[in-house]
C-alpha cells in the first residue's frame, strides 16, 4: 500500500493573500506586502520550493529583530546612461530587485543595454523571478547576486569565504516557453540542505563534505562541513567572479564581511546583485530572434536520447511545467512547512494559509 499523502494544496490567489498579510502584520506598507506576495508566490508557483514561502518564518524574524528595514528608502545613487547603482537601504530584497530590474528595463529601451547594481539588499528569493521580468519587454535578462551566507571554500582550501551565488539568464522564444538558467556554482543550492533537514531526510552523496573531505549527507550537520562546486575548481571560479560582479562591484559585501543571516538576525547583510536588460532589437529584428530560439529549442528537444531518457528537457522547461499544474492544481504545502506557516500565522495574529 502506498503511504499517505498528507500535502495540502493552496491555490496562488490564497497564498500570495497569506504573504501580505504576514508582512502587513510585520510592519510593511500594504503596497510593498502585496508586491512581495506576488513575486514570493511566483517562486513557488514555478517550483522553486526552498526560495518561496518556505522563506517567510525566516524573514519576519529577521524583520522582527530588526535586521531587515519594513520602510526603506530605495534608490539609485550612482547613475549614467546605460547603468545605475541601487541602495536598497536594508530593505526586503524582492522589493530592492524589482526596483532595480525597473529601472535596467528602462535603461535598456532607452540605450539597448541596461546594467543596474544593488547593495544594502538583502535575500531576493530565486534568480530566475527578476532575469525574467525583461522578457515582456522583448529583452534578454541576466541576473547575479552574491549568497547570504558562505558554505564554499576556495578550491583546495578549507576556509568558506564563498557562498552559492546564483546567476540567471532568461531568453524570450515566440510560441515555446522561454529559456531560463537559475543556478548556483555550487552542486546544490544551501536551501536544499535546509529543506532536507525540515523534512527529516539525509543528503546525497556529492552535495557536501566535511572538513577532512569526506561526503557529509547529515543537513543537521551542514555547519560542520563545506558544499562541493560544480565542475571542482571551473565552480569555485564562476562563484568567485559572481562575488566581484555583484559583490565588490556594487560596493556590498563579500569574503568574510558575509554572515550567517539566520543566526544574526539583528544585523544588516548588505547583499549585493545585479542585473542587466538587453534589449533584443539592438541586435536583431525581434520576431526573427525569437523564431530562432524556437527553432533550437525544437532541435534540442527532437535530438537523439540516450537509452532511458524519456525527454530532454531545456533550461527552465520543468519550471514552466510546474506552474502550469500549479496555476491549476494549486501549491503543495508539505505537512511540516504548512505546521511553519501556521505558527508564523498565531505569532502574528492573522489568518491562516488555509
Amino acid at each position: 500500500m502506498a503511504p499517505k499523502d498528507d500535502t495540502a494544496r493552496v491555490s496562488a490567489a490564497a497564498l500570495k493573500a497569506y504573504i501580505a498579510r504576514a508582512f502587513v502584520a510585520a510592519g510593511l506598507p500594504d503596497g510593498d506586502a502585496a508586491v512581495l506576495g506576488d513575486l514570493i508566490t511566483e517562486a513557488d508557483l514555478r517550483g522553486s520550493d526552498t526560495h518561496g514561502v518556505f522563506r517567510m518564518p525566516a524573514y519576519c524574524k529577521r524583520i522582527k529583530a530588526g535586521g531587515v528595514k519594513t520602510r526603506p528608502d530605495i534608490r539609485i545613487v550612482s547613475e549614467r546612461a546605460s547603468t545605475a547603482l541601487v541602495d536598497g537601504d536594508n530593505g526586503m530584497g524582492h522589493l530592492v530587485m524589482k526596483f532595480a530590474a525597473e529601472t535596467a528595463i528602462k535603461k535598456a529601451k532607452d540605450t539597448g543595454v541596461g546594467w543596474v547594481g544593488a547593495r544594502m539588499s538583502n535575500h531576493a528569493g530565486p534568480a530566475a523571478l527578476y532575469a525574467m521580468m525583461p522578457l515582456a519587454h522583448d529583452m534578454i535578462g541576466l541576473y547575479f547576486a552574491v549568497g547570504s551566507n558562505n558554505h564554499l571554500p576556495p578550491w583546495g582550501g578549507l576556509e568558506s569565504l564563498l557562498g552559492t551565488n546564483p546567476i540567471a539568464v532568461a531568453v524570450p522564444g515566440q510560441d515555446e516557453p522561454p529559456v531560463v538558467m537559475d543556478m548556483a556554482p555550487t552542486v546544490t543550492a544551501y536551501g536544499k540542505v535546509r529543506l532536507k533537514a525540515s523534512r527529516g531526510e539525509q543528503m546525497p552523496v556529492g552535495w557536501m563534505i566535511d572538513k577532512e573531505g569526506k561526503p557529509l549527507t547529515d543537513p543537521k550537520r551542514a555547519d560542520e562541513g563545506h558544499l562541493l562546486p560544480i565542475g571542482d575548481y571551473k565552480g569555485y571560479a564562476l562563484s568567485l567572479m559572481i562575488a566581484l560582479l555583484a559583490g565588490s562591484l556594487n560596493r556590498a559585501a563579500v569574503g568574510r564581511d558575509i554572515f550567517d543571516f539566520n543566526k544574526h538576525l539583528d544585523l544588516a547583510t548588505n547583499t549585493g546583485q545585479s542585473i542587466v536588460a538587453v534589449s533584443i532589437d539592438a541586435f536583431a529584428p525581434v520576431a526573427e530572434f525569437k523564431r530562432s530560439v524556437d527553432a533550437m529549442t525544437r532541435t534540442i528537444r527532437s535530438s537523439p536520447r540516450l537509452p532511458g531518457v524519456d525527454r530532454i528537457w531545456l533550461p527552465g522547461e520543468q519550471s514552466h511545467t510546474k506552474r502550469l499544474d500549479r496555476e491549476k492544481n494549486g501549491i503543495p504545502l508539505p505537512p511540516s512547512l504548512k505546521k511553519g506557516l501556521d505558527e508564523l500565522a498565531k505569532e502574528l495574529k492573522i489568518a491562516p494559509v488555509i
